[in-house]
Order: C-alpha cells, then sequence, then structure tokens
C-alpha cells in the first residue's frame, strides 16, 4: 500500500491557500507499515501547552526565521517533538493548506518512516505517541461528524475514537485528505454523509 502513497501524493496538485500576511507551519503525516499494514503516527499533546493542550496532532509546528521552507519545518519539529530522525523521513510530498482556529496556514507533509525507530517524546509537549492502522480510516469509523463555516462553505470533518484518543479538528480533515488522496478513500467532506450525527 506503500507504493500508492509514493506513486499518488506526488502527482497531487494541492490546493493553495492565499493568505499574506499569516504565520505558517509545517506538521509531518508520518506513515509506517508494520507487516504489510500501513499505519498513521499520532501525537497527545501535553495538557501544559498553550493552544491545542490535551489533543491529538500530526508532528508539527510554527516555522521557525531560519527554517529554509516548511517541509523543513515538519522534520524539525517532528525530531523536537518525537525524537524522529529528519533522515530517516522518506518526504512523497505536501497536501492542500489549511488554516487554523488560531490563524495559522497549515501545510502538511506526508513522510514515509521506518517501522522500527528510537521514540523520544518529548515530556515538556507530548504526552504520548501512538499508531492508527490506516485501515480504521479508510472505514471512516466516526463518532460523529463536525460542521464547519469557512469562507463561505461548510465542511462536514470527523471525528474519531480510537482506543481512547480523540481525533477531530484540523488533525481529521488533514488525515481524510491524505485518505482520499493516496488510497481513493472518497471520505466525503462538502457534504453532510447520510447516518452520521451532526
Amino acid at each position: 500500500m506503500l507504493d500508492k502513497v509514493r506513486s499518488r501524493i506526488p502527482e497531487y496538485q494541492p490546493r493553495v491557500v492565499e493568505t499574506a500576511g499569516l504565520p505558517e507551519a509545517g506538521v509531518l503525516v508520518p506513515v509506517t507499515c508494520v507487516e504489510d499494514r500501513p499505519e498513521i503516527i499520532l501525537t497527545l499533546r501535553s495538557n501544559n501547552l498553550s493552544t491545542h493542550s490535551g489533543e491529538v496532532a500530526l508532528p508539527g509546528g510554527r516555522r521557525d526565521p531560519g527554517d529554509i521552507d516548511l517541509a523543513y519545518t515538519a522534520l524539525r519539529e517532528a525530531h523536537e517533538e518525537i525524537g524522529l530522525l529528519p533522515d530517516l523521513v522518506e518526504v512523497v510530498g505536501p497536501l492542500g493548506s489549511l488554516v487554523s482556529r488560531f490563524g495559522i496556514k497549515v501545510t502538511p507533509f506526508v513522510g514515509i518512516v521506518p517501522d522500527v525507530f528510537d521514540l523520544r517524546p518529548n515530556e515538556h509537549e507530548i504526552q504520548e505517541v501512538f499508531r492508527v492502522p490506516v485501515s480504521y480510516f479508510l472505514e471512516d469509523n466516526r463518532e460523529m461528524t463536525h460542521r464547519i463555516d469557512y469562507e463561505g462553505r461548510s465542511w462536514y470533518v470527523p471525528s474519531y475514537r480510537f482506543e481512547g484518543f480523540r481525533i477531530w479538528g484540523l488533525t481529521a480533515l488533514i488525515l481524510v485528505d491524505f485518505m482520499n488522496v493516496a488510497f481513493d478513500a472518497r471520505i466525503p467532506l462538502q457534504v453532510p454523509p447520510d447516518g452520521h450525527r451532526r
């Protein structure tokens, strides 16, 4: 299945959000494969942080002035947060940019990582690191759907609960985008899915 990631992501033409003047951030969508079963590595952020405390997130953060680009930002932050060495990441390409509720332009980058590496979560930022099988998202096991109105459009974003972890908001939106592009999941975002609570 990683072959699909390697072939489809580089061919994808991601949407570009024109947001001159907004602060920028880069996040990594770390994809690994265990016994031919692809998984996504996610983090649970510390309760002590000023933003997104106690929330599930992809590794990443704000761009520093010295970062050469946003892919570099995503790799630097992943190293700082979970100890993932940049040299171990095969960056496949970007997904579409989004604007967070805090007014930050976020650009996700899909990266393939080894199935085993030395995880060293930064205890000041990260409470826990966990993995979710890609198949879980492909089956669209949502707990509920949140409607988000943005720039005159409505988005219907899934909220998932995996082994007690709540995956929602921007993180869920990025993961659905990844599933749709890499695996043709066809999870709807522009229309409310039938049979789901809103």
